[in-house]
């Protein structure tokens, strides 16, 4: 069998309105985990560990979730099985009527995170609501600072911006969803690697019911090196290719779609292409025209999918 339990004192006797599905690999979820658990409210945690297959992480967040007051339980693969399935078996797991899928990297921005949540849907119910990122708990580091100025720049927005482009601006980073809502529109296992699933998602679910944009941040403390965020950009490519064939009326009025398709008209590709993601990673350069080189990089790459 894939999955292993581990189970606290209190997951027995559980009665969640809220349940927050934190996927880990190979990161250390046990800060945010003592984080959530200093609320007192009617919420429940359920960890993945997506087959990091490393004994002293999985004693660590044992030991962490063994100490929680709230409700918690950790599911072990000893597979992974990458973003969307993971996402769709920590639901399998959950008991409330609410999920709040919350990265591990991520942090609560206030004391009352998980209390601002339980009142939204008290108040209001909602099928769908993302919260929305921050930087305000990163330390500016030099590695992390062409992500730190491009997140900045497009994901750190407030929810009066989110609210322009609804569907745009879901990830599964800090995002609230209603029970039936996700019974009827699970994530697409048919996406691989790095990127897009969350915002296929977005845009299925947004043609049946209205997505919210609140301001109930929490950091993303998970900034990565110029050299890793090109990576997943070229992970992503084959993802975003998916996303057009699914949604092509949608996907054509984003800014990284239409320079693409200008960009697949320009002729050899292959050699420039490498020129612009070289001047992306150096570190010398300005910082401005570096954020500017890696968009273009990015939808030099999605030429091929457009």
């Amino acid at each position: 069998m894939n999955q292993t339990l581990f189970d606290n004192a209190p997951w027995a006797g559980g009665q969640p309105r809220l349940s927050v599905l934190i996927p880990f690999k190979g990161d250390d979820p046990c800060d945010l985990l003592a984080t959530l658990g200093r609320e007192p409210v009617a919420a429940e945690i359920v960890v993945l560990d997506d087959g990091t297959a490393d004994a002293g992480l999985t004693d660590r967040v044992r030991a962490q979730i063994e100490a929680l007051p709230l409700p918690a339980r950790l599911v072990t693969l000893a597979r992974n099985e990458g973003r969307a399935k993971g996402r769709n078996r920590l639901v399998s797991h959950a008991r409330a009527g609410h999920f709040l899928f919350l990265d591990s990297d991520m942090a609560p921005d206030s004391s009352d995170f998980l209390g601002r949540w339980l009142n939204l849907i008290a108040q209001d119910d909602p099928p769908v609501a993302f919260g929305g990122f921050s930087l305000l708990q990163v330390e500016p580091r030099p590695d992390q600072a062409l992500h730190r100025a491009m997140a900045g720049h497009s994901d750190c927005l407030p929810a009066s911006e989110r609210m322009a482009a609804p569907e745009k601006h879901v990830f599964t980073s800090n995002l609230l969803v209603r029970r039936d809502v996700f019974a009827a529109e699970g994530f697409d296992e048919g996406f691989a690697g790095w990127g897009w699933e969350d915002v296929e998602w977005g845009m299925r679910v947004a043609r049946r019911w209205p997505i919210l944009h609140i301001d109930n941040t929490a950091t993303h403390l998970g900034l990565d090196s110029a050299a890793t965020i090109a990576a997943k950009y070229e992970q992503s490519a084959a993802n975003f290719a998916r996303v057009v064939a699914a949604h092509p009326q949608v996907v054509r009025t984003y800014p990284s779609y239409r320079v693409a398709r200008l960009l697949r008209r320009a002729p050899l590709r292959g050699l420039w292409r490498p020129m612009i993601k070289a001047y992306a990673l150096n570190g010398l350069a300005p910082l401005k025209t570096r954020a500017f080189a890696m968009r273009l990089y990015r939808a030099a790459l999605y030429a091929e999918a457009v």
